[in-house]
């Protein structure tokens, strides 16, 4: 899913059609269904969209985020603030643990900062899931710069919650 990005649609997934899947309640295969889950995330989510993120890529269990390193987000010694470069992870986190469309919330994490990231810089935040098992799942995260330099490690350990990201229509809901 390497699709272009607009001026409407800033998540990379423009075009893909997964929305209107869903509205018109058809089934969803697991991919058309991370797109569409990775949408209404991305629409609801008002500080990934400030921040200037942009979803790359989602299928299940995985998700890649893009943030462009802007003059406001530099810290104190003129880099990235660690803060943001942690944001755009969990951002990916969210969008690697959510895209089954089951509510998922993360119960902890840590981070390893291993290089600055700079002004200019895009950083790209790859979500990869190594373990889903119930309600809960471990997902690693490698957040690199535009040169392939990795920049921070990121472990996210998710717990799913009550409810659907995107409800289920009523033909939907009689279906299953």
């Amino acid at each position: 899913m390497t699709n272009a990005l607009n001026a409407s649609d800033r998540t990379g997934l423009a075009g893909s059609g997964a929305m209107d899947a869903v509205t018109t309640g058809e089934p969803l295969d697991p991919q058309a269904l991370a797109e569409a889950v990775a949408e209404t995330m991305y629409a609801r989510d008002p500080a990934v969209r400030a921040l200037g993120m942009q979803i790359a890529e989602v299928r299940p269990g995985y998700a890649r985020v893009t943030m462009k390193v802007r003059a406001d987000m530099l810290n104190g010694h003129g880099l990235c603030h660690g803060g943001l470069i942690f944001t755009v992870a969990d951002s990916a986190f969210a969008y690697a643990c959510n895209n089954r469309n089951q509510n998922t919330v993360a119960s902890g994490c840590t981070i390893d900062f291993l290089a600055p990231g700079r002004p200019g810089d895009v950083l790209c935040a790859e979500a990869m899931e190594q373990s889903l098992a119930g309600r809960t799942g471990i997902y690693d995260i490698t957040v690199t710069n535009q040169e392939g330099r990795r920049i921070a490690l990121f472990r996210g350990r998710s717990h799913r919650i009550q409810g659907e990201v995107i409800p289920a229509s009523p033909s939907q809901s009689q279906a299953g």
